[in-house]
């Protein structure tokens, strides 16, 4: 967990974000969606809701029925994930260095794509693993 504050945008800088709370260690998820989102594994760290404070455009894209996911509409890079958790979870590759930031390990192993082995050794979970994703704290 590391303590904020904590800012980030997209790749042309017409979204910013600034988080006001601490964020989660990241966790890579290698869900189908992330992986055809992102063009491989997604690596996320999250923020309660209320902490994070956008400026410019996201667009919201319905990935499903129970989360959307947040991107730039002028540059396309992927932002956030918004689901049912109480948290907002941020992709770490967004934030501005130094994020004082680690990864902690790795969800939905099982939907893995067949191209790359996951090699370190954090813990893996076949789905959702709610002790890894756990809600942040402050």
């Amino acid at each position: 967990m590391s303590a904020a504050p904590h800012q980030g945008g997209c790749l042309c800088g017409a979204v910013r974000y600034e988080v006001a709370g601490p964020l989660r260690d990241v966790i890579a998820c290698h869900c189908v969606q992330c992986r055809k989102t992102s063009g491989h594994h997604v690596a996320a760290t999250a923020a309660a809701r209320d902490a994070v404070k956008v400026s410019g455009d996201v667009q919201w894209y319905a990935s499903s029925p129970e989360a959307r996911r947040g991107f730039c509409p002028i540059c396309g890079s992927n932002l956030f994930w918004d689901g049912p958790d109480p948290d907002l979870s941020i992709f770490a590759g967004t934030l501005d260095d130094p994020t004082g930031l680690k990864m902690a390990g790795h969800i939905f192993c099982a939907f893995k794509g067949d191209y790359y082995e996951i090699t370190d050794a954090l813990p893996q979970a076949a789905e959702d693993d709610t002790d890894l994703t756990g809600q942040v704290r402050s």
